[in-house]
């Protein structure tokens, strides 16, 4: 499985994050032409090799005229939606947005349609999450880790006064992560990196058991004496097979919703990054007929999930418990068939192929494309790669 470990001996940033990426292997040009296609005013990004305490790291810097600081949530989903980026990559950097949002709510005591950014909203910051998502997609991270973060020392000048390091929004963005402070004075950790970081990780701590194919460091702005500001990231495989992670399973009960409520619950379960969601018939007290609902998400998005559930339903509890996953390592084998090209998703266990299932969406329009039955699409795309894997032995 493609493993991304942070090593965050200085803390991290969006900048520092991109730069990193691109010093781990991500192509340059290829992630620039990437972020056009989210269809904004003009924009630069440019790399260059700077020096930190000796180690030769990639210093990212975006440059744009946007002057508009202070968007709120829905604009900034809007800007990310609207673009023709990937699927992966537009859900992803909306996330990170999302969590963001609600973990300034939770600080501020209003509602996330309410919160407006400030230095986040601006369009460099914009740049720097989608960058991120786009670079781990180029490089084909499937999992993430993070060593604790360094969240540096002192106070730190924002839009609303002189609050200490951290910054309450990244306190609140990591109050599930491992922090720690040093004697090094600043704010190491800014709230794009905190967002970033515990958006995707499943795991904190030590490096995992991993084979390092690449390490990239990302220069951080500021510069200080005998102590490297940058973000350093390792990419390469898990020695195991489908690593195993630490899950929560996040659910309620309900007897008064009706079914058109519970399907458009799991839809926002999935928008909001759900890694999975199931409804499981129950038999509820005065013998009313009822559902289980059951979220599995990581424990960093367990408020987010309380709440969505409070949001959109009339419970008046919610629960979760811990779990552990093991998932087998997969990818995505686009293959053609007379139905035109399908994606076909194998999964590996030891080295060997032991599921290969042609995407259920992909087939889908193809059938309607064509006029087709949909078992004859995805029967035609099993016997596509069938023979790309009798060629290639």
């Amino acid at each position: 499985m493609k493993t991304l470990y942070f090593d965050c001996f200085a803390g991290a940033s969006g900048d520092m994050i991109l730069g990193a990426l691109v010093g781990a292997g991500a192509d340059a040009g290829a992630l620039r032409e990437q972020l056009q296609l989210l269809d904004v005013s003009d924009f630069d990004v440019s790399f260059t090799t700077v020096d930190r305490s000796g180690i030769s790291a990639t210093r990212a810097e975006v440059r744009t005229e946007d002057e508009h600081h202070h968007r709120h949530l829905s604009t900034i989903l809007k800007i990310i939606e609207s673009s023709r980026l990937s699927d992966a990559v537009r859900s992803r950097a909306s996330r990170v947005f999302t969590r963001l949002a609600e973990a300034e709510a939770r600080v501020h005591n209003v509602p996330v349609e309410k919160i407006h950014f400030h230095e986040v909203g601006a369009m460099d910051a914009i740049i720097d999450v989608v960058g991120a998502c786009v670079g781990f997609e180029l490089l084909g991270v499937e999992r993430f880790a993070a060593s604790p973060l360094h969240v540096g020392a002192g106070m730190v000048e924002m839009a609303h006064g002189r609050f200490p390091v951290p910054p309450p929004a990244v306190a609140e963005l990591l109050r599930d992560a491992p922090t720690y402070a040093t004697d090094i004075q600043g704010e190491l950790v800014t709230p794009t990196g905190a967002a970033i970081i515990s958006t995707v990780c499943d795991a904190f701590g030590a490096q995992p058991a991993m084979r390092v194919e690449a390490v990239g460091y990302g220069a951080g702005t500021r510069e200080y004496e005998r102590f490297p500001n940058a973000l350093r990231v390792m990419v390469g495989e898990s020695d195991e097979d489908g690593a195993s992670e630490k899950l929560l399973v996040v659910e309620t009960n309900l007897d008064d919703a009706s079914p058109q409520i519970v399907g458009h619950l799991m839809e926002r379960a999935f928008e909001r990054g759900a890694l999975d969601c199931y409804f499981t018939p129950a038999q509820m007290k005065k013998n009313r007929p009822g559902v289980l609902v059951s979220i599995l998400c990581r424990p960093a998005e367990r408020e987010a999930f309380y709440q969505l559930l409070f949001d959109e339903t009339t419970t008046l509890g919610v629960r979760s418990h811990a779990v552990e996953r093991r998932a087998l390592p997969r990818e995505s084998v686009l293959v053609e068939t007379e139905f035109g090209a399908i994606r076909v998703k194998v999964a590996r266990s030891r080295g060997r192929v032991v599921n290969a299932t042609p995407e259920y969406d992909d087939c889908r329009a193809a059938a309607r494309r064509f006029n087709a039955p949909l078992r004859d699409v995805e029967a035609a795309a099993r016997a596509a790669y069938l023979k790309t894997v009798t060629s290639d032995e």
